[in-house]
């Protein structure tokens, strides 16, 4: 299966060089499940763009540094690149900014959450379980860092992964063919803290060093990265 990853944002230019692209991270995590996909790398951003949705095996739409709400060019397109996707039943996976433009797009309210940032490694409750997910266990810890939010999903959507910062971080949508995380499973932890160092003078202090403190929780980012496998290589079996 062929998974085609629409780069909506760059790594932070601090920590380009050391960490390299988000859709290198997303390759990472999509090999170590054993699943064999291929990949090409498209971004939404700049005069880009985008693929017919329709011609594609698998979507996968990365993080940003951008919100939905901004009045960026290229969001329009990408908002329609993701009804039609999911008018044709075309296998879709969002983190990030990616759950957060889904949502927007399907017809869910994003904004910038009073909550504030959420940063490090936080534990979802897994509310539901679908098929790829049978067995999950009662919690998942995974990395994030984000101040935007599904406040209200999609009609379409059932929510999979909860916590009380973030009551809408996995979403599940009612074709059985679009998916979407709020944490970044594809983020190593010396990336994911290094971006937490990197908040540091935006976010509040005690935040910052909560987030550095909360990696000494162990990560479940790889049965996370499992579960997404499942759930493109069910579709593509």
């Amino acid at each position: 299966m062929r998974l085609t990853i629409i780069q909506t944002g760059d790594v932070p230019e601090p920590l380009r060089d050391d960490f390299g692209p988000y859709p290198s991270m997303f390759e990472r995590m999509f090999d170590g499940t054993g699943n064999g996909f291929s990949y090409e790398a498209v971004t939404a951003y700049g005069n880009s763009l985008l693929p017919d949705p329709t011609r594609l095996e698998g979507i996968v739409i990365t993080g940003s540094p951008a919100g939905v709400y901004e009045d960026h060019d290229w969001l329009p397109p990408l908002r329609e690149f993701i009804r039609r996707a999911y008018e044709a039943k075309t296998p879709m996976l969002g983190i990030c900014f990616g759950h957060q433009i889904m949502a927007d797009a399907l017809g869910g309210d994003v904004r910038k959450s009073e909550k504030g940032w959420g940063l490090g490694r936080h534990a979802y409750r897994v509310a539901n379980r679908p098929d790829f997910m049978a067995g999950a266990p009662e919690t998942l810890s995974i990395a994030c860092s984000h101040q935007d939010q599904v406040i209200v999903p999609p009609n379409e959507a059932e929510v999979i992964l909860a916590s009380d910062f973030t009551p809408n971080a996995g979403l599940f949508y009612k074709s059985g063919k679009a998916l979407s995380f709020q944490p970044h499973p594809e983020f190593h932890d010396d990336y994911a803290l290094a971006l937490v160092e990197l908040r540091r003078g935006r976010a509040p202090e005690e935040v910052v060093e909560q987030g550095v403190a909360s990696f000494a929780q162990s990560s479940d980012s790889d049965q996370m990265a499992d579960y997404i496998g499942k759930f493109f290589r069910g579709i593509s079996a």
